[in-house]
Parts: C-alpha cells; sequence; structure tokens
C-alpha cells in the first residue's frame, strides 16, 4: 500500500515548497521506501563537475548530482546505501535535453 504524501520522512511543508518554486522554478521529489527528498534541475556547472569525476566513479557521479541538487528531505537518503541507490536510479531523470534542429543554410 502506497504511503500518503504526509506520512514520508523528510517531507517539506506546503510553503517550504512554494520558496523552492520560487526560487529555482520546478522542482521534484524522489520517494523511496518512506523517505523523501526534494531536488532542483542541475545547471550545467553541476553536470560538468559530476560528468568529470563521475567518467572515473559513476557513483560518484549520482552523489554529486544529489549533493548539489539536494533542497531537503530526509538525510538517510545520502547516507543509507539502499535508499542513496534507490533514489539514484531516478536522478538521471532530472537531466533534461530539449530537441535540437541543425538547418543547413
Amino acid at each position: 500500500m502506497a504511503k500518503k504524501t504526509n506520512e514520508y520522512i523528510g517531507q517539506a511543508t506546503d510553503e517550504q515548497l512554494s520558496q523552492w518554486r520560487a526560487k529555482y522554478g520546478e522542482i521534484y521529489a524522489i520517494k523511496v521506501d518512506g523517505h523523501i527528498c526534494y531536488l532542483r534541475k542541475p545547471d550545467r556547472k553541476i553536470l560538468s563537475y559530476a560528468s568529470t569525476v563521475g567518467t572515473k566513479d559513476p557513483i560518484k557521479f549520482n552523489e554529486l548530482l544529489l549533493q548539489n541538487c539536494w533542497l531537503g528531505g530526509s538525510e538517510e537518503i545520502k547516507t543509507n546505501d539502499e535508499l542513496f541507490l534507490g533514489a539514484s536510479a531516478k536522478l538521471s531523470e532530472l537531466i533534461q535535453v530539449k530537441e535540437a534542429e541543425l538547418v543547413k543554410l
């Protein structure tokens, strides 16, 4: 049975969510095993840094992405390996690439 949103460890208040939306635009929540965390989309600096380190250590890529996009939530998602790996499976969805078109003139 799925938990209701107000039953997650690390749940933010509506006021906090509004403040994050005002500051960062779109925000995202990852829910894993009764815990929740809130993230913003990564910018180019974060992606560049995480990609540089992540070429040798893919887990470190996810750690850096989670750490640098973190807004709040259950700290256990950062420290508990099982929760971290569950959240890591969703981190790639934060990176959204727009479709581009190349036209020869």
